[in-house]
């Protein structure tokens, strides 16, 4: 009993031992007096809010330079800025396999953190050098005489784009990550303040959001977007700098070798044995003879059958790893496929967000940019007002909101991940109907009364929408966080981070459908063309608003079936999710 034992530990998932080891900088046990907690967690904030201030520079005016400079169509543009911010999230799945599995969160940031920074500097150089990009032309006045970028000249631009791409898509999820591993989750007291770090982490991104849709975007307006471009690259050297200055203080949790290796040996045992009678025992599960470790849970039961034992123990044959499976490898996989649906819901949402970024901006293009008789908003700068009010709005939940719900519910971030997800996605759909109504107004003040409103009528849009993220984004964070799969945090916080990578692609799909679908012979459909006045964007922001509380509904259904515990009779169930009742949406 005493080898099978020692083999029951051999075969547990190498991301379910050893959670609580951590390392310093020398690869020693890490010291709790002297390593993780809040000083080390701020130096990671300070890189999480440098980056985003630099990428966000880039990302929410390139559709500006995409026009202006590489004289692209006006839906080719936009798309070019939605398939960009698309790749950086779908790459954050890179960021966070190489991490958990390979290189650990600290190296993988400092090493795809200079190919970022490398990224910037080459797109400030072609932005500067006029023999890099098309000749100059105003896109409005000259229309198709401008010549598009092709060739080695857009070569060079996509290079530098997806250098950039590559770089924060793979250090985006590691950030929050290795934020979230200074805090011990086995400490109640620790465990308040990680629930208070996510929200410190979502300040850190407005905080940054908020100087580069102010100050840096004014700097790409009034001197170029090669100084724009090269401030981008200063911003992202001063956060590795961050990084590096907290190296002393970080505890490190190792890499534990490839984490999807045990997913594929559950997949593959699973479909090998699934001609076999699942064993109405519990005991007889491979890793539950003893009632130690996890019950299995009776969702996705057909994976219970990579637990079945068919080599007779005690006998000196052993099965494959890719034919046994232990219990606990196999509940693992199970909370993976549960959470799948919840993530699924949050796309549409970044869908709205892709507008706010695109198709906002060129309203604002189009309306009157005065604030005083002498100073121009930047159209680009409307995407400060959702930050403007999450900075003010996240220190008030969490000093305020969070201790007094938590009175009530018990729970240690106010209210569970769920319902500050669902309260958002309900919020998004009114951002879109908001957008919706005012681009009327302003497309009939334009056409029939040839005026042109401010450029402040369009501001509820994005105050809704920032109200929103507070709730959406911050909870999609911990729920996946909190996830009981241990030693892939990274991975799993990637995961979020793919929600706007498919939500900014799904927002390319829907302008191509909408201009075929809606295009006649005599008319090119409600995107097609380049003025707005022409364009029936009013239509496409209903639309959206429709496919957000149709989203929702379906949000509702997910969440309220939402659990990877075992079922409520079996004793550790709350041992093993103690979120399984609070999670629930009534």
């Amino acid at each position: 009993m005493e080898t099978a034992k020692v083999g029951e530990e051999e075969r547990q998932p190498r991301h379910a031992q050893g959670e609580s080891s951590t390392l310093d900088w020398r690869g020693r046990p890490s010291n709790p007096a002297k390593h993780g907690g809040i000083i080390p967690a701020a130096f990671i904030l300070g890189l999480q809010a440098f980056e985003i201030m630099a990428i966000a520079a880039v990302g929410n005016n390139l559709i500006t330079y995409v026009t202006n400079d590489m004289h692209f169509p006006l839906s080719k543009a936009a798309n070019v800025v939605t398939n960009f911010v698309g790749t950086i999230f779908l790459l954050a799945l890179l960021g966070g396999y190489l991490s958990d599995s390979h290189l650990g969160s600290f190296w993988t940031m400092l090493i795809f953190g200079f190919l970022e920074l490398s990224g910037f500097i080459l797109l400030s150089v072609q932005a500067h050098v006029p023999q890099l990009k098309p000749a100059a032309c105003n896109v409005l006045t000259d229309g198709e005489q401008c010549v598009e970028a092709k060739g080695l000249k857009a070569a060079i631009f996509f290079v530098a784009l997806y250098l950039v791409a590559l770089g924060s898509g793979c250090v985006k999820p590691n950030m929050v990550a290795y934020g979230g591993d200074q805090f011990d989750q086995d400490n109640p007291k620790q465990l308040k303040r990680l629930s208070t770090y996510f929200n410190a982490a979502y300040f850190a991104f407005s905080l940054g959001e908020l100087v580069s849709l102010t100050i840096l975007v004014w700097v790409q307006t009034h001197s170029g977007m090669d100084v724009g471009f090269g401030v981008s690259a200063a911003v992202m050297a001063m956060g590795l700098i961050s990084l590096i200055c907290g190296t002393l203080y970080y505890r490190n949790k190792p890499p534990q070798g490839s984490i999807l290796t045990p997913i594929a040996q559950v997949l593959v045992a699973a479909i090998s044995k699934r001609k076999l009678a699942r064993p109405s025992n519990p005991q007889m599960f491979y890793g539950n003879q003893n009632h130690t470790g996890p019950l299995l849970s009776d969702k996705f039961r057909f994976l219970d059958k990579a637990c079945i034992r068919v080599v007779q123990e005690g006998t000196d044959t052993k099965e494959s790893p890719w034919r046994l499976c232990s219990v606990g490898q196999v509940e693992q996989v199970k909370i993976l496929l549960s959470v799948i649906p919840i993530f699924s819901c949050t796309i549409v949402f970044n869908t709205i967000l892709a507008q706010l970024q695109t198709f906002s901006v060129q309203q604002g293009r189009a309306m009157d940019t005065h604030l005083t008789k002498s100073f121009n908003i930047p159209p680009a700068s409307l995407q400060s007002i959702p930050y403007i009010m999450l900075i003010v709005l996240v220190p008030l939940y969490d000093t305020f909101f969070v201790p007094f719900a938590r009175k009530f519910t018990g729970h240690e971030s106010g209210i569970s991940p769920l319902r500050r997800i669902g309260f958002g996605l309900f919020l998004a759909t009114f951002s879109m109907v908001a957008a919706a109504v005012m681009e009327k107004k302003r497309r009939d003040a334009a056409v029939k009364h040839n005026e042109t409103l401010s450029i402040f009528w369009i501001t509820p849009q994005f105050l809704i929408f920032g109200l929103s993220e507070m709730f959406t984004a911050i909870g999609l964070l911990e729920f996946f966080y909190k996830q009981s799969l241990k030693g892939m945090q990274a991975f799993l916080t990637a995961i979020t981070y793919c929600s706007y990578s498919f939500g900014f692609y799904l927002s390319t799909v829907l302008v191509t459908l909408v201009n075929k679908i809606t295009s006649t012979s005599s008319n090119g459909g409600w995107l097609h063309y380049n003025n707005l006045n022409q364009d029936r964007l009013d239509l496409f922001y209903w639309l959206l608003a429709v496919l957000s509380f149709l989203n929702f509904l379906n949000y509702l259904f997910w969440s309220k079936r939402y659990s990877h515990a075992p079922s409520l009779s079996q004793p550790n169930a709350k041992e093993i999710n103690p979120y399984v009742e609070d999670d629930n949406i009534p």
